[in-house]
């Protein structure tokens, strides 16, 4: 039996509640312009599963990558980080 491969895990801070027990989050990362050099903001949004509905928007959470629980959600939630103040 050959082992998996690790998961992705990834954290985000929760833009959104999109119905029963999902969650949209955002990652944001610096990325160095390859031109001019300038360090340059890059988001990206993934829908996460929300089991428990336990994240609430402006919460940071940890995801990790799942099998595909609907059409958009490819991540669960792990763990809320921080709440949001």
């Amino acid at each position: 039996m050959t082992e998996r491969a690790m998961r992705k895990v990834r954290t985000g801070r929760v833009v959104s509640r999109s119905g029963d027990k999902s969650a949209v989050i955002e990652m944001e990362r610096l990325m160095r312009h390859p031109t001019y050099g300038k360090y340059v903001r890059r988001r990206k949004k993934l829908h996460v599963h929300d089991e428990k509905n336990e994240c609430q928007v402006g919460d940071l959470i940890r995801v990790m990558e799942t099998r595909p629980v609907s059409k958009m959600k490819r991540w669960r939630l792990v763990e809320v980080v921080e709440k949001a103040k």
